[in-house]
């Protein structure tokens, strides 16, 4: 059993370690014109990696004062455009409401290839707002569709969906304790 152990955490270590520190940056600066603009941060996930919006907004909302919202936590409306039109329409439909030119919007997603993850990057792009992607090497698809249309991609380098999850709040960890750290707000 502790070879398990030894082998996951050594995944969990390779994969932080892989992570694109000048892409990071990039994507902390983003987030901090966000935060100087007034500027709206939507997030959005599908399956486990709808988890990570939920905690990316509280944190950021609370301890960095940047308007964040998290597109998963509205029960309602997700299951209203589900049900009335598409599941790949969850949080496009949302963002049809709320979303402005000049937002950002990060998408997580672990194989780079959720439908409803998709259709909202796009619409974000035609709508004039930053698009970001934080995606995973699900499976060897270097990030899938995702990671080819955001304009700032973030590729956790392992293929255990499990690792990918765990990374991406590590990510929002390291964006918030970066940004406290050195005073960029």
């Amino acid at each position: 059993m502790e070879k398990f152990f030894n082998e996951y955490t050594s995944n969990l270590k390779k994969s932080i370690d892989s992570l694109d520190q000048e892409v990071l940056l990039k994507i902390i600066k983003v987030i901090q014109r966000a935060k100087v603009e007034k500027r709206y941060v939507f997030l959005i996930g599908n399956g486990g990696s709808a988890a990570t919006p939920s905690h990316s907004a509280g944190d950021w909302t609370k301890e960095l004062r940047i308007k964040t919202i998290a597109l998963t936590d509205n029960a309602s409306s997700v299951t209203a455009f589900g049900n009335d039109t598409s599941y790949s329409n969850i949080f496009k439909g949302q963002l049809e409401t709320f979303l402005e030119k000049d937002d950002i919007l990060i998408g997580y997603s672990g194989s780079g290839n959720s439908p409803n993850v998709i259709e909202a990057i796009l619409f974000a792009k035609e709508k004039g707002s930053t698009t970001i992607g934080v995606t995973g090497n699900y499976k060897n698809g270097n990030g899938g569709i995702l990671a080819k249309i955001a304009d700032h991609v973030i590729c956790v380098q392992t293929d255990s969906m499990e690792i990918i999850e765990d990374v991406h709040l590590i990510i929002n960890h390291m964006i918030k304790e970066y940004i406290k750290k050195h005073k960029i707000l």
